[in-house]
């Protein structure tokens, strides 16, 4: 017998009949039994092929779909690392950038601080200096004014006198 035997083959199969054979009749019957379940066993081994055909894409598929949504995930896992560093290398950088200004603005106010202090140191020279001019300038009007008050004196005892003379004349 071959091994690919189709149910055509066992319903064309033919066996030669000898003196007390079997009973041709029920011979031909379980052979065409024997075809039609051979017929649907074959049938059913074809569907479970396709059937089996079917999930290997399916499987296939999603494999597919597994890589691919691995492959998405990894460059998702990536990109946002990415997104990390840079937040951190830019978060470093502003930190940065205000440490520097915060420098600059200390620095001024150091300089300015200075300028104000030379600026008090100015002031009060100039007032050491007014108050001198000031004092000086008293003083030599007190001294006018006493030279002043000692010529109105002389001249108040001359003009006494004058009057004296007159009087007297």
């Amino acid at each position: 017998m071959a091994t690919n035997l189709t149910p055509l083959d066992i319903q064309q199969q033919k066996f030669r009949t000898k003196f007390r054979g079997f009973d041709i009749q029920e011979v031909d019957l379980f052979l065409d039994q024997m075809a039609d379940a051979f017929e649907a066993l074959l049938k059913e081994n074809e569907q479970l092929k396709e059937e089996i055909q079917r999930l290997q894409a399916e499987i296939q598929g999603y494999k597919n779909r597994e890589d691919a949504f691995k492959r998405a995930l990894l460059n998702s896992q990536k990109v946002i690392e990415q997104m990390k560093e840079n937040a951190q290398k830019s978060s470093e950088l502003i930190i940065a950038e205000a440490e520097v200004k915060a420098e600059k603005i200390l620095n001024k106010a150091h300089n300015r601080l200075a300028q104000l202090h030379e600026d008090i140191a100015e002031l009060k020279r100039q007032r050491m200096q007014i108050e001198v001019q000031i004092g000086s300038v008293i003083e030599s009007h007190t001294k006018l004014l006493e030279i002043s008050k000692e010529g109105m004196k002389a001249m108040d005892e001359e003009d006494s006198k004058l009057k004296l003379l007159q009087q007297s004349k």
